[in-house]
């Protein structure tokens, strides 16, 4: 069987199966985990994955999209669920890609005031987390929104006019793309 050959859900099928052995218990099609996964905060459109799958690393990421792109099964990353655009609802027959066990702060470097992060921490735990060194993130469009998130939508907030929005806040950023390839930008 080829992805061209396939039907949709077969191709799933295939998908699932490939990352079954790395992925294991990081793979959920329970109701109520897929449910989750379905919708935005306050877009009433709703799609249930027929799958999802948390990330813990940039290299899991990778994994899940090399092997969807593969067989053409469409992939939705999943943060926080806070999203008001309505890109975490997912198409017909797709896998909904949790990034929200990928909470590290990779890299603090309060001297040059930067630091490098994984895409599911919150804005506020990132907060919490560099607030003895003086530091804060100032980006706010409100709820508790992921920097994975932010970047996605090029988020702004309250204090947009005084601090930027994310397009001044970020200098790079680590992306996989739809091949699974890793490029780092900045």
């Amino acid at each position: 069987m080829t992805a061209s050959s396939a039907s949709a859900p077969d191709r799933l099928q295939a998908v699932l199966k490939a990352l079954q052995p790395v992925m294991g218990e990081r793979i959920s099609t329970a109701p109520s985990v897929r449910e989750e996964h379905s919708h935005g905060e306050a877009m009433n459109a709703s799609n249930l994955p027929e799958a999802v799958v948390f990330a813990e690393s940039t290299q899991d990421v990778a994994t899940v999209l090399r092997h969807c792109h593969e067989w053409r099964v469409p992939v939705v990353a999943f943060g926080a669920g806070t999203s008001v655009e309505g890109h975490v609802v997912p198409p017909e027959q797709a896998i909904s890609l949790d990034l929200s066990r990928m909470t590290a702060i990779v890299e603090l470097n309060a001297e040059d005031l930067d630091c490098r992060v994984q895409a599911g921490i919150t804005r506020q735990t990132l907060n919490v987390e560099i607030r003895d060194t003086g530091l804060f993130f100032p980006v706010d469009p409100g709820g508790e929104a992921t920097i994975g998130g932010m970047c996605a939508t090029r988020a702004s907030g309250t204090a947009a006019v005084r601090y930027g929005t994310m397009k001044e806040n970020v200098l790079g950023l680590t992306v996989v793309l739809a091949t699974g390839e890793i490029i780092r930008t900045g």
